[in-house]
């Protein structure tokens, strides 16, 4: 690391792939500081949902994170039978590993996009096993109110949709000392995880915030934080904690690998 360029990286990220992008940054020589400005609650269980689940048939099933596997792995547990027959999809890498080890599959059996500049919910959409799925039962296990492009486009295809809210969240203010942090901007780089995060965290930013850093997982999500006046965003190959530190690590070695914007 170069002398002289601040180390820290706030994380707006919140859960335990917050913790694995932590150990991520550490092992770049960055110094993570977790904002705590999200949690995620999970739902109480719905016990006639939960019954009709282990009756019905199931075509595929849609996990959105890895948080989502989890709750849904409580819910759904023994595993019903159609767990060893439906399509299992996952939104991307993470969530690939956590669905196929809840489910006792190999990786490959769980479908996930390709690391490109998609949003994931554009990319999973993009998938072949979700092109032609008129009539098809889809179990969609997401957060309270999130992924309405998925629900609306795979509605519009004709599927059978069953939408499971496994948990909310809840959007905290950051500490009075990473409030001056954050506005003062003594910090290298912001991560960025979703369009919630970003609404949230820029009543915060100053003009100073606003010329620093900030990494995020999409394209989608880049367009949103340029818009919102961020000078200097980056792309992260994906939501991977090993791609987020990557970018981040690419602002002091300046070569980043993803793609960025910069503003004039």
């Amino acid at each position: 690391m170069h002398a002289g360029v601040p180390k820290r990286v706030l994380i707006a990220r919140p859960g335990a792939r917050q913790q694995a992008l932590q150990r991520a940054l550490e092992r770049y020589g960055l110094l993570p500081c977790d904002l705590n400005i999200m949690r995620l609650e999970p739902l109480p269980i719905d016990r006639a949902q939960r019954q009709a689940l282990y009756m019905m048939p199931v075509d595929a099933l849609l996990c959105v994170s890895p948080f989502t596997v989890e709750c849904l792995r409580r819910w759904l547990a023994p595993l019903p039978e159609w767990g060893a027959s439906a399509t299992l999809i996952a939104t991307g890498a993470s969530t690939q590993q956590t669905l196929a080890q809840a489910f006792a599959q190999p990786v490959e059996r769980v479908l996930a996009p390709q690391a490109s500049a998609k949003a994931a919910s554009e990319g999973v959409l993009a998938l072949d096993a979700l092109r032609e799925v008129r009539d098809k039962r889809i179990v969609l296990a997401r957060g309270e109110g999130g992924r309405r492009l998925i629900s609306a486009t795979l509605r519009e295809r004709g599927a059978h949709l069953i939408e499971l809210p496994l948990y909310r969240r809840l959007l905290d203010a950051p500490s009075a000392e990473l409030q001056q942090v954050l506005s003062g901007g003594d910090y290298l780089a912001l991560v960025i995880t979703s369009n919630e995060q970003l609404d949230h965290i820029v009543q915060w930013c100053s003009t100073k915030s606003f010329g620093q850093a900030v990494v995020v997982s999409s394209e989608r999500l880049m367009n949103k934080a340029i818009a919102a006046g961020f000078q200097r965003v980056l792309r992260a190959q994906d939501a991977t904690p090993v791609s987020l530190a990557q970018c981040c690590a690419s602002v002091i070695n300046n070569s980043n690998m993803h793609g960025g914007h910069r503003t004039p």
